[in-house]
């Protein structure tokens, strides 16, 4: 059985789904997957708890479940936050170095600089990436630890999130009696599960495509360049084929999973599939075609706002590996094929890897973001605080924690 102190769960809280992956570290570094739960998301907007009692009853649920295949008791979790209301920036820092060399103060002191960025009183910084260092005009450092010069700068990724919302999140979590240690954006947590270095080196754009939002990473030079989060997802989908069809939102989400294609070309207009109707009437046969012909231009129009916000950064010429696509929307069939059409990029579909164990339950796509939690919590990827200590929003966690003890 999995010691208490070995393991690191990660919560995705997304739009559709409520997900739950527990990882154990073993003694060599390596993480092995030991339980996924999953619950049907009822209190989320486009990502923004909208009804704490349906957030909390989705969660605990699926907690329940990845508590019971992990045969242990879940206490500690690392959570993702998405939703529209992120934003980024990169901001540049300059110090003087105290002594002959780098130090480990002196990149303290550097982050610090570059992260002094005007932030509005309803945001909070939820991370501070390092991108570069620059050491006397000598761009492209990595790691300055012991090299030696006068003036170090360094150019960083910041993302800021509304308070309010991590609040939330937060309460639900503590309502479920966990506690949660660190909060993750969900462009990044899902980059870390599915996305390769060589791909971050070369440059990337991944797209996680879930119900009510689809996240945006930009990745060059193995450091993150710009993320984003757009209010549009496949529950999108879902709505045009209810108004399409003219059938009721749950048939018309069982439509699009089990017969859904994103490429209408191809579709022959022999294959049918059975629409229920609204009001009692008798159900129709409908021809996939058609299905089809409702899907591929809401697809197309996705693709094309992501395609307007990466050239509107000026990343557009930055993505030599192409796009990855990950999240709920994924498995779609055709999907990456009109990613093609529209990009005019190389696309793959982004599945889960660098773990060990159940792997075969965290292979899909949808399982992104949960995994890049399990292997932050691992120490695998620290996301924004290699350099930058517990930040601001581990502050702001620890308050919200706080004040919830003391008044519930």
């Amino acid at each position: 059985m999995p010691t208490p102190s070995s393991l690191i769960a990660g919560l995705d809280i997304g739009t559709s789904t409520i997900k739950v992956v527990v990882g154990e570290r073993k003694p060599d570094g390596r993480v092995d997957i030991v339980g996924v739960g999953s619950s049907p998301s009822r209190g989320l907007r486009k990502g923004v708890v909208v009804n704490i009692e349906g957030t909390v009853s989705a969660i605990a649920k699926a907690i329940a479940q990845a508590e019971t295949m992990a045969g242990c008791e879940i206490g500690n979790v690392f959570a993702t936050i998405s939703g529209s209301h992120l934003r980024s920036q990169n901001s540049d820092g300059i110090v003087g170095i105290k002594g002959k060399e780098v130090s480990a103060f002196d990149i303290e002191r550097v982050i610090e600089a570059a992260k002094a960025v005007a932030v509005p009183l309803d945001r909070e910084i939820l991370h501070v990436i390092p991108q570069e260092f620059v050491i006397d005009e000598q761009d492209g450092v990595k790691d300055p630890i012991g090299i030696s010069g006068v003036r170090l700068e360094a150019r960083v990724h910041i993302v800021t999130g509304a308070i309010a919302s991590a609040q939330n999140l937060v309460k639900c979590a503590n309502r479920c009696g966990l506690t949660v240690q660190d909060i993750v954006a969900a462009p990044l947590a899902s980059g870390r599960g599915v996305l390769s270095q060589e791909e971050q080196e070369l440059g990337v754009c991944l797209l996680d495509i879930g119900g009510g939002t689809t996240s945006i990473a930009v990745y060059q030079n193995g450091a993150i360049k710009f993320t984003s989060v757009l209010a549009v997802g496949g529950n999108h989908i879902t709505n045009d084929i209810a108004a399409g069809l003219r059938t009721p939102l749950a048939a018309a989400e069982r439509i699009k999973v089990e017969h859904g294609t994103a490429l209408s070309a191809g579709v022959s207009k022999s294959e049918t599939v059975e629409v229920p109707s609204v009001g009692g009437r008798p159900p129709r046969v409908l021809s996939k075609s058609v299905l089809a012909e409702i899907i591929e231009p809401r697809v197309a129009e996705i693709f094309g706002l992501i395609q307007r916000e990466v050239v509107k950064a000026g990343c557009d010429d930055s993505l030599t590996s192409g796009i990855v696509i990950t999240g709920g929307a994924a498995s779609m069939p055709g999907l990456t094929q009109v990613a093609e059409q529209v990009f005019n990029l190389p696309v793959r579909k982004g599945e889960p890897a660098g773990v060990g164990g159940l792997v075969d339950l965290v292979k899909g796509p949808e399982h992104a973001a949960a995994v890049g939690l399990v292997l932050h919590g691992a120490g695998l990827a620290e996301i924004g605080r290699a350099h930058s200590g517990p930040g601001r929003m581990g502050r702001m966690v620890g308050r919200v924690v706080g004040w919830f003890t003391e008044h519930f």
